[in-house]
């Protein structure tokens, strides 16, 4: 296939790669110039376009990997953007972390002008990105969803349609803040039983193996916080804002999420006592000096 893919980040470098590698016919593009020249440069045949403009007039599919979606909808549907290269009939699979409100907007849009959409949030972190082994979760039109797949079995080893568009950045949103409140339930947990004189790692091993088990317990305890790397190549202002995500369609639905909305609290503390660009690890810093004591 002709497939264009903007965002060329932790995630989008390696999954543009693997598009490349399959066969496919890459057209790349970052607001970052160096990081396109790099990705074309390691793919022999792919080529780095002007705008998203020029993407959309090169390609069939386009595949995004951008922040938020306020740079979604730019991309798509702003100056030079997506929807001004698009002749109709293409497809744009969006495997961002968005708010879906803003995907369901951006997707009625390029629909007008005869292009499908499709929400493809992703899991999995750099090392899934790296490993093609990512899990999707995806909201539109089943033939769209339909479509979209043969590009996310290259890049993944789950694709779950979980309904209409939007459906899996909504599902995005939850998975992350179950993520990030079992992140503080976790360090709180350390940190309680480093001042009773408990040994950190070791805890991290019975929790393995305990019912207190858990993605951050395997992947990011010993791996992150123990041996003070903090270095998680997740932003935690992303994570706030994948909470605050959630957190908002929660009030929608007119949902009581107490837990969620005093850990968002906290993760938003964290934010706010953190470097700008800092990692998602710091959250575990902030509770350390909440606590009172250093899991190490």
């Amino acid at each position: 296939m002709r497939i264009g893919f903007i965002g060329l980040g932790i995630m989008g470098t390696p999954m543009a790669g693997h598009l490349a590698k399959a066969g496919h016919e890459l057209t790349v593009l970052d607001i970052d110039a160096a990081k396109a020249d790099r990705v074309a440069a390691a793919n022999p045949g792919a080529r780095v376009a002007a705008s998203p403009r020029d993407v959309a007039r090169a390609s069939d599919v386009v595949v995004t990997m951008l922040p938020s979606g306020t740079y979604v909808r730019d991309v798509a549907l702003g100056k030079n953007g997506l929807i001004e290269g698009f002749d109709g009939g293409e497809l744009v699979i969006d495997t961002s972390s968005c708010e879906p409100w803003l995907t369901v907007e951006t997707a009625k849009a390029l629909a007008a002008r005869g292009v499908a959409m499709v929400d493809s949030a992703t899991s999995g972190a750099e090392m899934g990105a790296k490993a093609a082994t990512l899990v999707f979760m995806v909201g539109g039109a089943a033939a769209d969803v339909a479509r979209a797949k043969p590009v996310l079995e290259v890049l993944g080893k789950h694709v779950f349609h979980l309904g209409p568009i939007g459906a899996g950045h909504a599902m995005k949103s939850i998975n992350n803040t179950i993520t990030a409140m079992t992140l503080v339930a976790t360090a709180e947990g350390l940190v309680l039983g480093k001042l009773l004189g408990l040994d950190p790692n070791v805890m991290t091993d019975v929790l393995n193996v305990s019912t207190g088990m858990s993605w951050i317990t395997q992947t990011h305890i010993k791996q992150r916080i123990t041996n003070r790397a903090f270095d998680d190549p997740f932003k935690l202002e992303l994570m706030v804002k994948d909470i605050g995500i959630a957190l908002e369609l929660a009030a929608r639905q007119q949902a009581n999420v107490p837990f969620w909305d005093k850990g968002g609290e906290i993760w938003r503390k964290a934010d706010e006592g953190a470097e700008r660009g800092a990692s998602v690890s710091e959250l575990v810093r902030h509770v350390e000096r909440e606590g009172g004591a250093e899991i190490s």
